[in-house]
């Protein structure tokens, strides 16, 4: 009996971290990579508030080496030189106050925690506060870190090790990246002694770096010691920090991501690589009628979902050929399924443009990084791409808050690349990946009355700024989308009825 009843404990847990805790009506994430926090605080009230999106993963918080020998990397955010909440995005006060205004927003905060490692071995030694570390003795004295809260004796992984070698893969170095020893009760303290402290700030969770580098028995540990969200946020009582780990599992390693489940959700990458094959035309759209586990998936419930995050669109990480905001018509179209879609938990990429694929964000000679300028059709510029402010993607956001606990139905394909489907009597979508025009009579599952179609404009009063979609008493519509248009979509919601 014991035993049951410690399963369904942990079972329960488990549930608790795979809750984003977003604010009623909200859905959607999206990754800010390398804002700094003043921005991010200003995004949440001039934008991402207003338009319903749930949430940001913020670039990770505490302090890292500088490197400038490489001009400053966007992966020198992960070599952790101390716990000290200051980077180039900001300093403990302005972190704290874009947590403040964000949840005041109703926009969540999630922190991308760097607890695998610490930096790696440079001839560089100072961090973005001042710290410094001796790496030959493995002593980092802002934490304070020794040798003995390393795993040892020291090694690095190599490529044949993740094949064969899990205890390699988590007891060694990624990268030369100086390998913390997660099973010490002392490095466990300090571990969550800087989560616990980022929780009191008022975040709503974490992004796991590098958790299969982990053992999930140390990580259930740490997990379970955090706090409750903090309720002076507007968490309420007994809210546990959602938590998604960064487990990159594509098949025929030695390490499962059904390893991780159990704990809270993981990163599901799969996801963004079947879905950059179908809309670059290398598997018919028409397969995506059962979209979801039978296609190899997480269970919906364990899964964030992408199409590319900051490592794999630059090659990085895994999944072969992403799609990113570079082939914009397929990658528009593929984040309009995936938003569309009921399953996993959504997270949107905003890039700043890159050809390097080392580079890190816009910055001057003193490498402080710009601010995104807001140009007048509230694109961003100085640089940076902003996705989430593409009005084919803002505006589908707004359809996954209105179809909120809806199902999937009303499935048609034109056994090609033509699909289309209902969220229950809530929304529509339709998306034509074909060389032909789309041009067929469908079941929208709508009243009867004209829509707005989001895609190609909005609603404005009672008129459409883009198509419009006459709906019949029956629910049925013409829809057309030609093959040579800007976008591959039409999507009309009951937010966007224009008239009767």
């Amino acid at each position: 009996m014991m035993r049951v009843i410690l399963l369904m404990l942990g079972l329960s847990l488990a549930a608790a971290y795979k809750n984003p805790q977003y604010a009623s009506g909200r859905s959607t994430m999206v990754h800010l990579f390398e804002w700094k926090w003043d921005d991010i605080a200003a995004e949440c009230e001039r934008f991402l508030g207003p338009m319903g999106f749930g949430g940001i993963q913020i670039s990770p918080p505490n302090e890292n080496l500088v490197i400038w020998s490489m001009n400053r990397p966007w992966w020198e955010r992960y070599q952790p030189i101390s716990y000290r909440l200051i980077t180039r995005s900001g300093n403990e006060q302005q972190f704290t106050d874009m947590v403040r205004r964000c949840n005041n927003a109703g926009v969540r905060i999630y922190v991308d925690a760097i607890i695998n490692h610490m930096t790696g071995t440079w001839n560089e030694n100072v961090g973005t506060g001042g710290s410094t570390a001796n790496f030959g003795e493995w002593h980092y004295p802002a934490v304070p870190y020794g040798r003995n809260d390393f795993n040892w004796p020291q090694c690095v992984i190599s490529g044949n090790d993740y094949g064969c070698c899990p205890d390699r893969v988590r007891n060694c170095e990624l990268s030369g990246l100086k390998d913390l020893n997660q099973g010490s009760e002392y490095v466990r303290q300090q571990i969550v002694g800087f989560m616990n402290r980022l929780i009191d700030l008022g975040v709503a969770g974490f992004r796991i770096d590098a958790a299969k580098h982990m053992w999930p028995g140390d990580l259930r540990v740490i997990y379970d010691r955090l706090n409750n969200l903090n309720t002076n946020h507007g968490f309420p009582s007994g809210a546990r920090p959602y938590i998604y780990q960064e487990v990159i599992d594509l098949g025929g390693e030695a390490i499962s991501r059904d390893e991780y489940t159990s704990l809270a959700a993981v990163t599901e990458f799969k996801f963004g690589m079947e879905l950059s094959r179908a809309f670059q035309g290398g598997n018919q759209l028409r397969w995506l009628a059962n979209w979801g586990p039978q296609w190899g998936l997480l269970a919906h419930e364990d899964s964030l979902t992408f199409i590319d995050n900051h490592d794999n669109q630059r090659g990085h990480g895994a999944g072969g050929a992403i799609l990113t905001y570079k082939q914009a018509k397929q990658y528009k179209a593929a984040i309009a399924f995936m938003l569309a879609h009921p399953y996993g938990e959504p997270q949107l990429m905003s890039s700043f443009d890159f050809t390097n694929t080392e580079a890190g964000p816009p910055m001057d000679s003193s490498g402080n990084i710009i601010s995104p300028s807001i140009n007048s059709d509230n694109s961003c510029g100085n640089g940076w791409v902003c996705e989430h402010r593409w009005r084919q993607i803002y505006s589908m956001v707004d359809f996954r808050n209105v179809a909120a606990g809806t199902n999937l139905n009303d499935w048609w394909d034109n056994g090609s690349n033509q699909i289309a489907f209902c969220r229950g009597g809530q929304a529509f979508i339709a998306i034509n990946g074909d060389n032909w025009d789309l041009n067929q009579n469908l079941q929208t599952c709508l009243p009867a009355g004209t829509y707005c179609d989001v895609i190609s404009g909005s609603k404005n009063g009672n008129s459409c700024t883009g198509k419009s979609v006459t709906v019949g008493n029956d629910g049925r519509a013409q829809i057309y989308v030609a093959s040579h248009e800007f976008d591959m979509m039409l999507a009309i919601h009951r937010g966007t009825r224009s008239s009767l």
